[in-house]
């Protein structure tokens, strides 16, 4: 089903766009495969989270959570199943133990300081394929990353509902795991690419 998607799609792009050289539809091709996961993954998370009745629960966890993976990035499996195995148990099991469990503010501000010190100490963690070079946005990107995680943690020990409030500091913690050198190398992925490449190659 995939390969027919994609090949059907380069097809039509390439009878419309004759100019287009190999490079370009190798950029095209690569583009096509990512939000074809990407959908295909959406659809069965989300259809598993209908069955068991927490689809409310995965939307507001996924919305958090990349909140602050858009300013501090962090890995990607190497394969598309590791990442949607990855991805079901965490946009799912996460979301269901937030809903049944209660934690003191007074323990969410400790573990909330923690992964925050972890948020500015490791983020932006980049991939090989997307090195972020510029010291100006890694920069920026640290700081927002920061900023977001220490807004979490105050609001999580603010509002009322525990679902919510547990969900703040479960989101700094997935994403403290995901940009860690350690998780890294478990997953046998390379860690600051960015100092592998010169600004040149920016």
């Amino acid at each position: 089903m995939k390969d027919l998607i994609i090949n059907s799609s380069l097809n039509y792009i390439k009878s419309n766009n004759p100019d287009f050289d190999e490079d370009k539809i190798e950029v095209i091709e690569y583009g096509l495969v990512s939000i074809y996961l990407l959908i295909s993954k959406l659809i069965i998370i989300t259809l598993i989270a209908w069955i068991i009745g927490i689809v409310k629960e995965l939307f507001i966890f996924a919305f958090l959570y990349n909140l602050i993976r858009m300013t501090s990035f962090g890995l990607h499996a190497s394969k598309s199943w590791i990442c949607l195995v990855v991805s079901t148990i965490m946009f799912l099991g996460v979301p269901i133990i937030c809903m049944n469990v209660v934690i003191p503010n007074s323990l969410k501000l400790i573990i909330g300081i923690i992964f925050t010190i972890f948020i500015f100490k490791n983020s932006p963690a980049d991939t090989h394929k997307r090195p972020i070079v510029n010291p100006k946005r890694r920069r920026f990107f640290k700081i927002c990353s920061t900023i977001i995680s220490v807004i979490f943690v105050g609001l999580s020990i603010y509002v009322s509902d525990n679902f919510l409030s547990n969900c703040l500091i479960a989101v700094i913690g997935c994403q403290t795991l995901f940009i860690s050198p350690t998780v890294y190398k478990i997953f046998k992925l390379p860690y600051n690419n960015y100092k592998n490449y010169s600004l040149n190659n920016e």
